[in-house]
This record gives structure tokens, sequence and C-alpha cells, in this order.
């Protein structure tokens, strides 16, 4: 079973009052992970482009797969027989999946919802499924997930208040059916619950509520990053995050930019996921110390400079701006690779530094520089 400890709550003020930051330290079958943490996603059992060597080169603690996708491809028969994920990609850190709540929202023409679950349609043979609560929580012990996530009505921006109440009752009534199955099964692994309550925050306090009623080892915040406004977001976050049990891990579905993770962090989040380093590499956004930088632009056509000369990764180390975009204006593979070793290096960096300020009671001030040196 998961074993959370805080092992150091700020004790520092801003100007917008106390900070909620805490260091923590998440303990599995698969090792320990240093809390706040951030997980690069492997969607399909890899994070595009790079090797489970070059993710723990890069500080890689913990990584995220998609339950939906390895069900449908390579399928539970084919990870079942490689006795599991974790031995089938050949990483033997922790690991955490998904239940496929957002691949529902975000494929939604060919989903349909009922108190029974999502009947859904494959994107890829258009073959059809259904999953329910149970099933959701079966595949990922089939996975063999560290952390499983219970399956979720996730909305989109904008949503009605009744739209929200009603992705909010199915989320609450699934999260008790997991739950029930997953005890019955032997309690394997952990399993999250997931608050809902779309953009409002007395659905956001009752879904909260519901849920920490369940005695999951951990919760997250579905629901957000959506497609509202930035501060809506956070306000909705820093609305949520203290209404969940402090022993317990908190964390945040699908966020975000280096700026999200240093607010979210501010107001007591300890996990992270997204896309974004792995895919914006792909697209040429590169993040460093001093912002975003795209690295098709012709004014590093000449530039003999590392992406950023304060980064210590392989990619830095080695290669110049010129070069990268190079082969980024090319197309060749080796691009991508290199941006995203760089990208990952970049977020395993910024929380560690995060986990450093915090253990130092520096947040306040790792945060004013962290603007600082982006020029806001």
């Amino acid at each position: 079973m998961l074993k959370f400890e805080v092992l150091k709550q700020s004790k520092e003020k801003s100007p917008s009052g106390s900070v909620r930051a805490r260091l923590g330290k998440l303990t599995t079958d698969h090792g320990q992970i240093q809390t706040p943490i951030f997980m690069p996603v492997g969607t399909l059992g890899s994070v595009k482009t790079l090797s489970v060597e070059e993710l723990e080169h890069c500080g890689a603690q913990i990584i995220l797969g998609n339950t939906y996708h390895l069900y449908l491809r390579p399928g539970c028969d084919v990870i079942e027989h490689m006795e599991g994920l974790h031995e089938f990609i050949r990483w033997n850190k922790p690991m955490l999946t998904d239940s496929g709540g957002f691949q529902f929202f975000s494929l939604a023409k060919l989903a349909r919802f009922s108190d029974e679950g999502v009947a859904f349609q494959s994107h890829i043979d258009g073959s059809r499924h259904v999953f329910s609560p149970e099933k959701a929580v079966e595949i990922q012990m089939i996975l063999g997930s560290d952390i499983m996530m219970s399956l979720d009505f996730c909305m989109g921006y904008p949503a009605t208040e009744k739209q929200a109440m009603d992705a909010l009752n199915k989320t609450t009534m699934w999260a008790q059916r997991g739950f029930d199955f997953w005890k019955e099964k032997g309690s394997i692994n952990n399993l999250f619950g997931i608050v809902q309550g779309g953009m409002f925050s007395k659905l956001r306090t009752l879904s909260a509520g519901q849920l920490t009623k369940i005695d999951f080892p951990g919760f997250a915040i579905g629901g957000l990053s959506v497609g509202e406004p930035k501060n809506l977001m956070y306000a909705m976050a820093d609305h949520t995050l203290p209404l969940l049990p402090d022993e317990k891990p908190k964390y945040i579905m699908g966020v975000g930019t280096p700026e999200d993770l240093v607010e979210l962090v501010g107001m007591g989040c300890d996990m992270f996921d997204c896309v974004m380093p792995s895919r914006n590499a792909r697209n040429g956004q590169l993040f460093t110390s001093f912002g975003t930088i795209n690295i098709p632009n012709a004014r590093f056509r000449f530039d003999k400079d590392p992406i950023d000369t304060d980064c210590n990764c392989y990619t830095c180390q080695n290669y110049s701006r010129a070069y990268l975009r190079h082969l980024y204006k090319s197309r060749e593979l080796l691009a991508y690779r290199l941006n995203t070793i760089h990208n990952i290096y970049y977020y395993m960096g910024l929380m560690e530094q995060m986990r450093c300020a915090i253990e130092n009671d520096s947040f306040v001030e790792f945060k004013k520089e962290f603007y600082v040196k982006r020029g806001k």
C-alpha cells in the first residue's frame, strides 16, 4: 500500500497570505517519490521519443500511462501475458495510470455516458466497448500501475451548473463503485478519487466532501485546464486543495505550464502531469529558465549557444541552438528526441528547485526570482 509523509510544511507568508507549499515523500511498491513531483506522460507506455534510460537520466521518478489507449492497443491480453506494464516497457520505478475519463471527454463524439459507465467506439477501428467504474479499475489492476485513478466524468468549459452537477453525481457514484470493487479484489496497489464540479466553487466543495468520505489513499482534482481562463483555473484549485485531507497526496490532473506548477505548488499541490513538455518539444517550443523559445525562429540560425546556459541536460551539454534549429527545420527525427530530453529535464529540475526552496523556507523568494528571470 501507498504511504505518504509530509516532511515539511511551509511556514512562509506572501503578500496574498500563507504559503501552503509542502515537501513530501510517497512510498510505493516500485520505490519512493519525492513531492511535489511532475509526471511525464507516457500515453502508450512510452514518453514519445525517449527510452526509459533517458527518462531516468532526466530525473523522472514516476511516469503516467493511459488506460483508455493501452486497453485498445496493445490490449490487456498482451500486457497480462508480459506480466504487467512495468515489465512490458522495462520501467522499474513507480507508475500512475489514469482511468480514461479525460479521453471520453476529448473523444465525446464517440462516447455515451450513463449511470452504468461509458459506452464508446474505438477511435482506431470503430469497435464498441463499455467502461464501467469496476472495469476501469480491473484494467488498471492488469496494467499493474502503482497508482490507479477512479473513473470520472470530465466536463469541458463552458458548462452549465446543471451539467456540472450531473457530472459530479456520476463521478461520485462511480468512485464508490470503483472503490468497493478495488477493496473486494484485495486493494491491489492504490486507487485515487477525482474531484469534479466544473467551475462552480460550491460544487467543488460538494464533490470534495462526498469523495473524502471514501477512504481513498489519495485524491485528485480533475476538470481543470479544459479551456477555462487561467485565473479561473487557479481560483478553483485554490478553493479545492484545502478541502482535501492534508495527510494524503493531492494531485491536479493535466496541468500544466511552468508557471502553473509554481503557482499550484504554492497552493499545496503535490502531484502533476501534462503532455506539454513532450508535445511542445515536438512542436519546437523549448522551456528555459528565462521563458520559452521557439527553436524554428530565424534568429537561432547562427546561434552557437545551447538552449539554456544554466541547463545540464544532454542536449544543452552537446548541441547548439543553430544545430537544433537545423534538425527541426529539416524534420530530422533526432530533433524531437533532443528537444524532448531538454524539456523533460527542465521540468524535473524545476520541481527539484521547488522542493529545495520549500525545505529551506525560501519558496517566496524562489517564486519571485522565477518570474523576474521571465521579465514579469
